[in-house]
């Protein structure tokens, strides 16, 4: 009977590390650089910056990584669906036993696949109402402050700054954003949220309008100015944004979702503000025709003014009657007056005869002021005689009161004297002399030990405070007793110690 539990064989032995290598030595020898076509699947970016991916056709599927330092590089962001071509080398992953393609470069698969991912992203949030002409805001005539969103190294920025200068000078706040490449969509849309969370009186006043610019380029160059994260940024902004991306012929969904599109940078410039020159001049012509018309309607005023005066009566016709009839009134008032005066003085005479004369008057008066005065005397004797009676009876109320107020601390005092020898026989003094109360828990006072049964509770009394105890079995100490009685003998001489 055979063993098969060893056997002989020419082949050679690996363990799995070694064939691990011997494998990746083999595929990154044999396809050393490689270009693939296919569609991105389960797109993953993790925390490190990495993008993992499945490469896939009708067939068969790759995986693929793209390692941090070339993702930042990528001219467009890649997505889940969208055709693709990829360069880089085919490696192992010895760790899964699969074999992926490390990608050093990716590229859409012709224009033509990043157009369809576009068209299908403007359905999307052209269902959404984003680019709805309703939504747009006005743009103001004359703004006191542009914002300008765009890469601060191009010639894009340098080409608004010169046409804002030639036209009408204005603040201009520039936020420098990456216009291309890994990042740029953020901070696009960043950039167009900071500028909207700024202060209307803040330190850095808020734009009154925006510009977002970049230079043309192709497809995958304007691809941030397609992202989702862009234009639903433009599309939430309060301050008004014109986009100038590209060159006239250049597509790109920020141009639907803004509130105005410039077919260049410069001409975004030219819609942001007016001709100073042109403005001046337009002014002027409106300040000589408001001019014009104020001094022709004064004119008309003056002539219909004086036309409606022709048909008027003269003043004098109109008022003679009128200055008649007042001086008729005035002469009767006069005459009404004067009787009336007349006929008062000579009541206020006939009266003034009938009244007595002063002299007498006063003589009336000192009679009864000489009565009233001798009234007041005797009511005044009266009155001292009541109050020196009054004052007598007060005095003898005074002795009395102050007699029995010593009557009162004569027995306060001996109230308080036996207080204070009360309170020293108080059993509360023994006990701030070092000894106890016991009490059972009915609150009766416990001196014999029969008094209470062992196992019960009691409480015991010390000069701050009250606590509770447990009732043992009695220790019998009789010897240590009568060694101790002995001791107090010797030092007191037999005399016992007083409790109190």
């Amino acid at each position: 009977m055979s063993d098969n539990s060893h056997f002989d064989s020419n082949l050679t032995e690996y363990t799995v590390s070694q064939i691990s290598s011997a494998l990746k030595r083999t595929v990154e020898n044999a396809f050393e650089r490689v270009r693939i076509q296919g569609e991105i699947s389960g797109l993953k970016r993790a925390a490190s910056g990495h993008i993992y991916l499945t490469l896939k056709d009708d067939k068969a599927v790759l995986d693929g990584v793209i390692w941090r330092g070339t993702a930042s590089t990528l001219s467009f962001a890649p997505e889940d669906g969208l055709d693709i071509v990829a360069e880089g080398r085919i490696t192992t992953y010895a760790a899964r036993s699969r074999y992926q393609l490390v990608i050093d470069r990716l590229e859409p698969a012709g224009v033509g696949a990043l157009l369809a991912l576009l068209e299908e992203r403007r359905k999307k949030l052209g269902n959404e109402g984003l680019f709805d002409k309703e939504r747009k805001l006005p743009l103001p005539y004359l703004p006191s402050r542009i914002g300008i969103i765009t890469s601060p190294t191009g010639a894009v920025v340098r080409d608004i700054l010169r046409r804002l200068r030639d036209r009408f000078p204005r603040n201009v706040v520039i936020w420098p954003v990456l216009v291309q490449g890994k990042g740029a969509g953020e901070q696009i849309a960043a950039a167009i949220a900071g500028f909207n969370k700024l202060e209307a009186q803040g330190q850095v006043v808020r734009p009154d309008l925006l510009i977002v610019a970049r230079g043309g380029g192709s497809v995958e160059d304007l691809w941030a100015f397609n992202e989702e994260i862009v234009v639903r940024a433009v599309a939430q902004s309060k301050i008004p944004i014109i986009s100038a991306v590209g060159h006239e012929t250049d597509n790109t969904l920020i141009d639907l979702v803004s509130d105005r599109r410039a077919p260049t940078p410069t001409a975004a410039a030219e819609m942001a503000v007016p001709v100073r020159a042109d403005l001046v001049i337009h002014t002027a012509e409106l300040d000589r025709q408001m001019i014009f018309a104020i001094s022709r309607n004064i004119l008309e005023f003056r002539r219909t003014i004086e036309g409606l005066a022709r048909g008027l009566p003269r003043p004098e016709t109109l008022i003679g009657d009128a200055i008649q009839r007042l001086d008729e009134k005035a002469e009767t008032i006069q005459r009404v007056f004067s009787a009336y005066f007349d006929r008062s003085k000579a009541r206020l005479e006939e009266n003034a005869l009938k009244l007595p004369h002063p002299r007498e008057r006063l003589v009336g008066a000192k009679k009864y002021l000489i009565f009233a005065a001798t009234q007041l005397v005797s009511s005044t004797n009266t009155i001292v005689k009541e109050s020196v009676q009054n004052w007598r009876r007060c005095t003898e109320y005074n002795r009395c009161e102050r007699a029995i107020e010593r009557i009162f601390e004569g027995a306060s005092g001996k109230v308080n004297t036996i207080a204070k020898l009360l309170e020293s026989y108080s059993y509360q003094r023994v006990i701030e002399r070092g000894f106890t109360v016991v009490r059972d828990e009915q609150d009766k006072l416990i001196t014999r030990s029969s008094q209470i049964a062992d196992g019960s509770n009691a409480t015991i009394e010390f000069a701050d405070e009250t606590r509770g105890i447990h009732i043992r079995k009695p220790i019998r100490k009789e010897k240590k007793s009568r060694d101790r009685l002995a001791q107090n003998k010797k030092n007191y001489g037999g005399r016992q110690e007083e409790l109190l």
